[in-house]
């Protein structure tokens, strides 16, 4: 230990490396629950390319693991520390280094915030899509980490799609470049994609160039109300083969919209089973949720009450936000699902989440990314009673269970961390497994980078 720090101040400032077990106990976890977390011998949180490469290269000379983190807004166990550990919060790395309108690029450190950095594209009269519920939170750097989505996937894609280049501290301490800052580029193995959604388990990302697009018009919005999860399911699909485009499309069911009332007194319908919600930043957007609220109402919608400005839209869309933290006061404790299914399977997913929730005697409520079938079960339960608890994890497990058989994956853009392992197995099979593996040993050879996760 005496040595640890010794040679990480030798190459950091004093205030970057902190001891206190007070301070480092609180770097222990991210948003996760039912996910183990140790207790870090050191928490340091550089400024400079070089500081984490110095980090890096003590940890590997001295083989103490490393767990990165950004916001610890992650619902994994991601960026759960091992007991003994180095925490390398990136923070402190927040400068936006570069915004091109030409090239429509930027190029940020991780710990840029993900709000900070689209207000500020956004001056330029440009656009960084991907919004996460905890945007105002979470870090460029965690985000890229996790692969993460949000509410404008089912047009403008997740972050994946975003991430042009990137420079990585190694576990021995190189700096390696991958990707580029053009419009395309083919050169070689697409090593950009390969950190992307990684986790912190290959390397630690230190700069990114990301794609920017031109800013839409501001959107409009409806919410369409259902009888039945099934009905609205069906809508999204008939939106959906219908060639429509719109820049969200949501869905609350019947547990989600109570909870929110009870919440927020946002007069929603008690009686629906299941609201839709849409929008479009088209160029003529009234005429596109016309067209929209048709098709909900050929697929059973009772009543479709569309938005008559941007304020309007935006007070029918705060009802969406309010889901998990309106979930989350149901009971003591949550466990949210990531499962995200083909849009066809979206009603059985919703049906089965229903099955599930009567069989163990839970609630469990359900909000979706619906065009693009991501949903979010999340389960609620008394974090106090041991067998609510039991029930709350095997209904967690059987959600996954679910949604592989319906053909999906067990996590849509949440990532797999601590929380998802065994189902991560189960996913990929053992061929998948071996190879990710053989992957992860050729980065990091010694095992250091965030142990313990994805495998």
């Amino acid at each position: 230990m005496g040595d640890l720090i010794e040679q990480l101040r030798a190459g950091l400032p004093g205030e970057a490396v902190i001891t206190d077990p007070d301070v480092t106990t609180s770097y222990g976890h991210d948003m996760a629950g039912f996910c183990p977390s140790g207790a870090p011998a050191v928490v340091v949180l550089p400024r400079t390319v070089e500081q984490v490469q110095h980090v890096m290269r003590t940890a590997t000379a001295l083989q103490v693991p490393v767990v990165p983190q950004g916001a610890r807004t992650g619902l994994s166990g991601a960026a759960n520390a091992s007991d003994g550990c180095i925490v390398l919060s990136l923070t402190r790395m927040d400068r936006i280094l570069e915004i091109d309108p030409v090239n429509r690029i930027a190029v940020v450190e991780p710990g840029v915030v993900n709000a900070v950095l689209s207000r500020a594209v956004g001056e330029l009269g440009l656009c960084y899509p991907p919004d996460p519920s905890s945007w105002e939170q979470c870090t460029i750097g965690g985000n890229i980490g996790t692969g993460s989505g949000g509410l404008c996937c089912v047009k403008y894609g997740v972050t994946a799609e975003y991430v042009l280049g990137l420079e990585v501290v190694l576990a021995d301490g190189r700096l390696l470049k991958t990707g580029r800052r053009t419009a395309k580029g083919v050169a070689g193995y697409d090593l950009t994609r390969l950190f992307v959604g990684s986790e912190g388990s290959l390397g630690i990302v230190v700069r990114a160039v990301l794609a920017l697009k031109p800013a839409p018009p501001e959107q409009l919005a409806l919410v369409a109300e259902f009888p039945s999860a099934a009905a609205a399911c069906e809508a999204v699909c008939a939106i959906m083969a219908g060639g429509h485009a719109p820049s969200l499309l949501e869905l609350m069911d019947g547990t989600t919209v109570r909870a929110v009332n009870k919440m927020a007194r946002m007069g929603l319908p008690e009686s629906t089973e299941a609201l839709l919600l849409a929008a479009f930043d088209s160029h003529d957007p009234a005429a596109d949720l016309a067209a929209l609220g048709k098709v909900c109402t050929a697929a059973g919608a009772t009543q479709v009450v569309p938005a008559e400005d941007t304020a309007e839209s935006e007070l029918l869309l705060q009802a969406r936000r309010l889901a998990l933290p309106a979930l989350e006061l149901v009971s003591t404790a949550t466990m949210i699902d990531d499962v995200c299914v083909p849009r066809s399977a979206l009603g059985a997913m919703l049906e089965g989440v229903a099955a599930i929730a009567a069989k163990f005697d839970l609630t469990i409520g359900v909000c979706a990314h619906a065009g693009d079938g991501n949903t979010h079960p999340v389960v609620c339960f008394d974090a106090g009673d041991p067998d609510e608890s039991r029930r709350a994890r095997e209904s967690f497990d059987e959600i996954m269970a679910l949604g592989l058989a319906l053909g999906g994956t067990i996590t849509g853009e949440h990532g797999v961390g601590v929380l998802k392992k065994e189902w991560l197995a189960r996913e990929l099979g053992p061929v998948g497994v071996e190879l990710q593996r053989g992957v992860k040993q050729v980065f990091d050879p010694l095992g250091l980078l965030n142990p313990g996760k994805l495998f």
